[in-house]
C-alpha cells in the first residue's frame, strides 16, 4: 500500500483540514507549481464557497454509511466552504436502479461534483459518462467504479482480505493445516469484493480446506445467515473451524446461525467496518476480529478532494491523490489509500475509541460491561 510522501519523506496523515493544508502548502518548497502535478483530468473551473457537492452512498444495512461517512463528509464540506458550500445526498438502499436514477438527478441538477459509492461498479459507468460530458467531475467513493472517473478514495482492499486472512490463521494456530473454514464473500458487482478474496487468499490458500464458499448479493445479511445455514448442513456444525466474513453485518448474520444450529462455542469469525454491534461482539469473544478502515479520514479525504476538484485548488488536490490505481476502464487514476486495522480485544482503545468513533459507554452497555471489564475497558 502506498504511503503519502512529502519531498520524497513518508507523511503520515491526519484526517483533519489542518494537516492536510499544511502539506499542501509544504508543497511549494517541492518545487509543484499550481496546475502543475498531474492531477488526471484537467480541473473544473475555479469556483468560490457557495458549491454543491453530490454524494451517493449506496446502502442502510452497512451501518457506518449512515452513522458516520454521510455526517463526517457534510461536515467536512460545511467547514472547507465556510459553510456556503451544500452536500446534495442520496441513497440507494441497495438498488443499483434507483441509484442510476439518483445519479442522473444530479446530473440534471448540474451539482458541481459528485462523490459516488457505487453499488455496482460497471453498471454506474454510463451515468459516470453522462455525468463527464455535463462537465460534472466524478470521485469515486470507497468501491472503484468504472467510467471516466477523475479520482478514487478508499483503503487498500486487497489489505484488507490479507488482514482477514492472517487473523484466521493466527486464531487457528498449528491446527490450521488439518481445519475446515467457510468463505462468506461479498457481492460480487462490488469490485472491492474481488480484492477482499484476492488478500485473503493469498494467506489462506494450501494452509487451510476451504469447504464451502458462498458470494453474497449486495451484502446482504438474510443472503448470509441462509448460506450460513447451508454450510453448517454441508459441512457439518462441529466441523467449522473458523468463517471468513468479507463485512460486519455478514458476520452478525453468521453468528445467528450458527447459535441456531446449537453451537455453544463460536467459531473464529472475521468482519470489517468495525460496526459498533460487531465490536462489542469482539469483545464478548463471539466476533474474531473486524477491520477498522477509519472512515473519519476516507470521508474527510473525499470531502478534501471534492472542494479542491471544484475550486482549482491543485496544489492541494494533488498532495491527496498520490497513489494511482487502475479500473477494468481507466488507468493511473489518482488516489487516495487510506491505511486499515485489525481491531481485537487487545487494541480497542488504540483505535475506535481513540478516533472518537465510539466511547467505552457506546461499547460497554450493560450486556457487555463484564465482558468489557474482564479486557480492561472501562
Amino acid at each position: 500500500m502506498s504511503v503519502p510522501t512529502l519531498c520524497g519523506t513518508p507523511l503520515p496523515r491526519l484526517a483533519t483540514t489542518l494537516a492536510a493544508a499544511a502539506s499542501a502548502l509544504t508543497l511549494t518548497a517541492c518545487g509543484v507549481v499550481d496546475g502543475i502535478g498531474g492531477s488526471g483530468d484537467s480541473a473544473a473551473p475555479t469556483k468560490g464557497d457557495d458549491i454543491t457537492v453530490g454524494l451517493l452512498l449506496p446502502d442502510k444495512d452497512t451501518a457506518r454509511f449512515e452513522a458516520f461517512d454521510r455526517p463526517i463528509f457534510t461536515k467536512e464540506v460545511t467547514s472547507l466552504t465556510h459553510g456556503k458550500g451544500k452536500v446534495d445526498y442520496a441513497n440507494a438502499g441497495a438498488s443499483k436502479e434507483k441509484q442510476s436514477r439518483q445519479f442522473q438527478e444530479m446530473v440534471s441538477k448540474k451539482v458541481d461534483i459528485i462523490v459516488v459509492d457505487a453499488l455496482d461498479a460497471a453498471a454506474i459507468a454510463p451515468d459516470v459518462k453522462k455525468a463527464k460530458d455535463a462537465g460534472i467531475p466524478v470521485i469515486a467513493y470507497d468501491r472503484l467504479a468504472q467510467g471516466p472517473i477523475d479520482a478514487y478514495v478508499s483503503h487498500d482492499n486487497e489489505l484488507v482480505g490479507e488482514v482477514q486472512g492472517r487473523a484466521i490463521l493466527e486464531a487457528l494456530g498449528g491446527k490450521a493445516a488439518t481445519s475446515r473454514i467457510v468463505m462468506m464473500n461479498g457481492d460480487p458487482a462490488d469490485p472491492n469484493t474481488g480484492k477482499f478474496k484476492e488478500g485473503a487468499l493469498a494467506e489462506l490458500k494450501d494452509k487451510v480446506h476451504i469447504a464451502e464458499q458462498y458470494d453474497t448479493d449486495k451484502w446482504s445479511p438474510e443472503v448470509a445467515e441462509a448460506n450460513m445455514k447451508k454450510a453448517i448442513r454441508a459441512v457439518g456444525l462441529n466441523n467449522i473451524a473458523a468463517v471468513y466474513s468479507a463485512n460486519d453485518g455478514m458476520a452478525g448474520a453468521v453468528i445467528d446461525a450458527l447459535k441456531q444450529a446449537g453451537a455453544t462455542t463460536i467459531p473464529p469469525v472475521t468482519g470489517q467496518d468495525a460496526n459498533l454491534d460487531a465490536v462489542q461482539r469482539v469483545v464478548s469473544g463471539e466476533q474474531y476480529m473486524t477491520v477498522y478502515k477509519s472512515f473519519l479520514e476516507e470521508a474527510t479525504d473525499a470531502a478534501e478532494m471534492a472542494v479542491y476538484k471544484v475550486q482549482g485548488r491543485d496544489i492541494q488536490y494533488d498532495a491527496l491523490t498520490q497513489d494511482k490505481v487502475d479500473s477494468p476502464t481507466r488507468k493511473d487514476i489518482p488516489a487516495t489509500l487510506v491505511p486499515v486495522v485489525s481491531l481485537t480485544k487487545d487494541n480497542i482503545k488504540d483505535t475506535v475509541i481513540a478516533d472518537g468513533v465510539y466511547t467505552v459507554a457506546d461499547i460497554c452497555t450493560p450486556a457487555y460491561r463484564s465482558a468489557c471489564a474482564a479486557i480492561g475497558l472501562k
